[in-house]
């Protein structure tokens, strides 16, 4: 008879006299055990969760994120994004991550059984009926379960009810909530527990719902307890001989016996970001998310390449840690493996090898990961004996011990029966204040409080880009009146001598004319992007082979960088399949970049990997600017690695080296404000507003959506990729070998523009369409200088030029398309290199 048409609770059924009555499904879902337990003899094993049995990886995921879903639909969306959700360690880990994804990649926190030094408990409870009770609940962030939002709980089973009301009685009595959703795979509660939810709920007097996959209950017959201990006993006395093998199966079973390894197992360096918790241990929230997303291609290409020519791939887990390992055995999945995911276990179960039983064969070896309950016996189900070709054994950096490579440690009774061992480590993730201060500066070294930096903000919560599209490393000012009328502002900062990042103009409201005129340069002008978007990104990809891990991590400086650096992360998704991560950080003219940003950056990544990214570059000022503050942060924090230059879509000033044009054209995301940028205003400082360890600040303008073309400047120049693919390899080919040695041009074009106009101040001097553009969005600038037969690349400046009363001049010889000129004269608030009011003499 097939295995595949027994179902695997047989064995039990007809020994113990134990049924399933319910779903249909349930048969199908779980199967039977014995376990040495003086509370509960049997055990149902599913065939869906990853733990005991073997499942391909899609099947695990797609269990909880449906799970996710239905409680998203319940809860509906406004309510689910204040939702958290909390999993049981250890089966149901992986289950409860999963479930936070189906919500909408909500905030997630499981129990576990390893408490970690220095962490606070924010809650504990007990599980009754489990062979190992006490949980532990340490998040990172002591707020994550302090908000009023929705509590959703998630288990493998729903049996008794105990351990959801012990862990709601301890949460609800530090953090009073008014809504609670239990989640499970099976409800298998009795009929006399089924009242207990309700009547709980009433006595808290809170809201308490049931979301489950299947729902059924187990007939115990009298003396079930009894019989099942006495026949574990009776199993187990009979095999204990067998205990000296390597492999620990019922007497009659197949598994084949140890043999001597064909090959040592292999480590596979994953390049798991440090940043990136393992789990939900101490918690993980959607940017956690977003990143793991990021580095999981590069990770699989990795963790495919060692496994070769295998067929029959396991990925196995280690006891809580199964969301990282399910997600890289999905993704191997989705490159086309042949893929099944478990996880090793803490639970002693018997195993019988007979196709009506759940557990075929177990392997046992010592715990491996110092556990503060003391040594003992870990497991490993249905592993041996499987046919598997290869096995990647997935565990965190706690558990990488001597004990895991033992002559009787996992490793070596995985290799005694599978063909190809591939180890990976994942790092164990240290909640920020534990980090230990550095002793000294090294390179790359971050220091100590990059560890308490928030996380990047992401849309749609900040910014109308995709969360994956951007990370940016602000603070969130939106709720701060700061912007004021142009006269008033510029008043304020000639007045007053203030910087002028410390307030914000009113945005600029385009005009139905001026709209028409960016949506007729942004379709004439779409393909000439594409081109340089490529060139660039082409140029940046072969720049970094060789140089930190060889995967760029773009760095726009915002704003105007922002949808330059958005739109190479996507040329380089489309063409080469590679998940750049992406940043937006602040600088400001005589303060320099952000050095939280930089300081995070480091933490989070190889500074040799930066790569800053902005729009254009008109003079240079930027360039310059960016260079001596990268040197000033290196020399004050000891954090050297980062690479000043700039990469630009343009570079008419011919200021650096990495470009994908040198053209001085209409880059049509210069023509607007926040409404092609993300919605996101220009950054600010300021000391009221932005302390000594916070981010730069910055607002999202939810109010303007209703006239944001962000993505749609985006997708249009997109959809120009692979039309152009030929001409950006011919350029990258000619750039790569031209000295591309930056000339400066621009800058000593500004300075004789400078002179002999009177206005004695190169800051003073926008070059270029771009910044041309924006100075005439910003300010109200003295006139500006036109390259005479320039045609309608100028458009749009002309037509701000006549709403703000600036005289346009057409000159020959300019060596740019455009020039802005302010006139400390006749400019009142014209602000110079260090950003203040530049005092006409």
């Amino acid at each position: 008879m097939k295995d595949d048409v027994v179902w695997s609770g047989t064995w039990v059924a007809e020994r113990l006299g134990v049924a399933l009555d319910g779903d249909e499904k349930l048969p199908g879902m779980l199967g039977l055990a014995l376990r040495r337990n003086p509370r509960r003899a049997h055990l149902l094993v599913s065939n869906v969760l990853g733990k005991h049995v073997p499942q391909r990886p899609s099947v695990v995921y797609g269990s909880g994120f449906s799970l996710g879903l239905r409680v998203r639909d319940l809860l509906g969306a406004e309510e689910a994004a204040r939702g958290v959700v909390v999993g049981y360690a250890e089966t149901a880990t992986g289950l409860g991550h999963s479930v936070a994804d189906g919500l909408g990649f909500a905030p997630y926190l499981h129990s576990t059984r390893r408490p970690v030094d220095g962490v606070p408990s924010a809650g504990g409870f007990e599980e009754s009926h489990s062979h190992a009770t006490s949980h532990l609940l340490l998040p990172e962030d002591p707020k994550l379960l302090a908000g009023d939002g929705p509590l959703i709980l998630v288990d493998d089973e729903f049996s008794t009810g105990n351990t959801v009301l012990n862990t709601i009685r301890d949460l609800h009595e530090r953090y009073p909530r008014e809504r609670y959703v239990v989640v499970a795979l099976v409800d298998m509660r009795s009929a006399a527990d089924l009242g207990r939810l309700e009547g709980f709920a009433k006595e808290i007097g809170a809201r308490v719902d049931l979301v489950t996959g299947a729902a059924g209950t187990v007939r115990l017959p009298e003396g079930v307890l009894e019989k099942g201990q006495a026949l574990v006993a009776a199993h187990e006395t009979a095999y204990e001989p067998a205990r000296e093998t390597a492999s620990e199966t019922a007497p009659d079973a197949s598994v084949p016996p140890p043999r001597a390894p064909r090959t040592a197992p292999v480590r596979v360096e994953l390049g798991w970001p440090a940043a990136i918790p393992d789990g939900g241990r101490h918690g993980f929230r959607a940017p956690h998310a977003v990143a793991l997303d990021e580095a999981l291609p590069a990770m699989t290409e990795r963790l495919d390449t060692a496994l070769g020519g295998a067929e029959r791939v396991l990925v196995l887990g280690f006891e809580e840690l199964m969301y990282a390992p399910l997600r890289l055995g999905l993704a191997l999945e989705r490159a086309g493996r042949d893929v099944s995911y478990s996880t090793t276990t803490r639970s002693p179960v018997l195993a019988v090898d007979d196709p009506g039983y759940a557990i075929r064969t177990r392997l046992v070896f010592p715990a491996h990961d110092t556990p503060a309950d003391g040594p003992g016996e870990r497991y490993a189900y249905n592993v041996a004996g499987a046919g598997f070709d290869a096995v990647v054994a997935v565990v965190d950096s706690v558990a990488d011990t001597s004990g895991l490579h033992a002559p009787d440690g996992l490793l070596a009774q995985l290799a005694a029966h599978i063909p190809h061992v591939v180890l990976a480590v994942v790092p164990s993730y240290v909640p920020g204040p534990l980090l230990p201060a550095p002793q000294a500066p090294q390179a790359h070294q971050a220091p100590e409080r990059s560890s308490m930096l928030p996380e990047p903000l992401r849309g749609p919560a900040f910014s109308s880009y995709a969360p994956e599209e951007v990370g940016w490393l602000l603070q969130d000012l939106s709720d701060v009146e700061l912007e004021a009328p142009t006269e008033e502002r510029e008043e304020a900062i000639q007045s007053g001598g203030a910087h002028y990042a410390e307030s914000l103009p009113v945005e600029y409201q385009p005009s139905e004319r001026y709209q028409e005129l960016f949506h007729a340069a942004l379709e004439t002008s779409a393909a000439r992007i594409a081109r340089a978007v490529g060139t660039v990104t082409e140029t940046v990809l072969a720049e970094k082979t060789g140089r930190g891990s060889g995967t760029p991590v773009l760095v726009s400086l915002a704003r105007a960088g922002t949808p330059v650096g958005v739109l190479m992360r996507r040329w380089a998704q489309a063409r080469h399949g590679l998940e750049l991560p992406h940043y937006a950080v602040s600088i400001v003219r005589g303060r320099g970049i952000d050095a939280n940003a930089l300081r995070w950056l480091a933490a989070h990544h190889d500074p040799a990997d930066v790569v800053f990214v902005d729009g254009w570059t008109g003079k240079g000022a930027i360039t310059r600017e960016l260079a001596e503050a990268v040197e000033e942060f290196e020399r004050r924090e000891g954090i050297s690695g980062f690479d000043p230059q700039i990469a630009v879509l343009a570079d008419p000033g011919s200021c650096v080296r990495t470009y994908g044009t040198r053209e001085d054209f209409l880059i049509p995301s210069a023509c607007l404000n926040s409404t092609v940028s993300g919605l996101i205003s220009r950054t600010v400082l300021r000391a009221d507003l932005v302390g000594p360890d916070d981010f730069h600040g910055g607002k999202f303008y939810r109010e303007l959506a209703g006239a944001d073309v962000s993505n749609d400047f985006l997708d249009a120049v997109a959809a120009h990729f692979g039309e152009v693919t030929d001409d950006v390899d011919a350029a990258v080919k000619e750039l790569l070998a031209a000295d591309r040695t930056p000339t400066w041009e621009g800058w000593a074009a500004v300075e004789r523009i400078s002179e002999e106009h009177g206005i004695h101040d190169v800051n003073l001097v926008k070059p270029g369409v771009g910044e041309t553009t924006r100075v005439l969005l910003r300010r109200v600038p003295w006139k500006i200088l036109a390259q005479r037969g320039a045609g309608a690349d100028l458009a749009h400046v002309r037509l701000l030029a006549e709403q703000r009363g600036v005289p346009v001049e057409e000159v020959d010889g300019l060596p740019y398309t455009c020039v802005g000129l302010i006139h400390p004269q006749f400019t009142k608030g014209a602000t110079g290199a260090d950003g203040k009011t530049v005092v006409s003499q």
